[in-house]
């Protein structure tokens, strides 16, 4: 599974990266971290194995965006799941009709560096 997962998150991060470098994006140094002294590093995924599953279902799916949603509450940052700034919960609450201006557009993957 592990030799799976870096085929697969390795040429994405890649392409995120490229595609930030392109845009000039001001996420960019935030996402480049001191991996050892004199070694810099793009981070685009967190360490660690992580905890991957199979969803089959569509209340597989919505169990796991609620339980995405309730994350900052369940850590107190917000009382509501839809006063997380960066949360999509408003989205799911108003059937897709709220949306916050001041968010960034997810586009899906950057093609042009297939």
């Amino acid at each position: 599974m592990e030799d799976l997962l870096y085929a697969i998150k390795r040429p994405f991060s890649f392409r995120i990266k490229k595609l930030m470098e392109k845009d000039k994006d001001p996420l960019l140094p935030k996402l480049t971290i001191r991996e050892r002294p004199g070694k810099m590093t793009f981070r685009f995924w967190q360490e660690g194995p992580g905890y991957d599953r199979n969803i089959r279902t569509v209340r597989g799916s919505m169990n796991v965006i609620d339980y995405f949603h309730l994350n900052p509450v369940r850590r107190g940052l917000v009382t509501y799941a839809r006063d997380w700034k960066w949360s999509s919960a408003r989205w799911y609450e108003s059937d897709g009709e709220e949306i916050d201006p001041q968010l960034p557009i997810i586009h899906g993957l950057p093609w042009e560096f297939l």
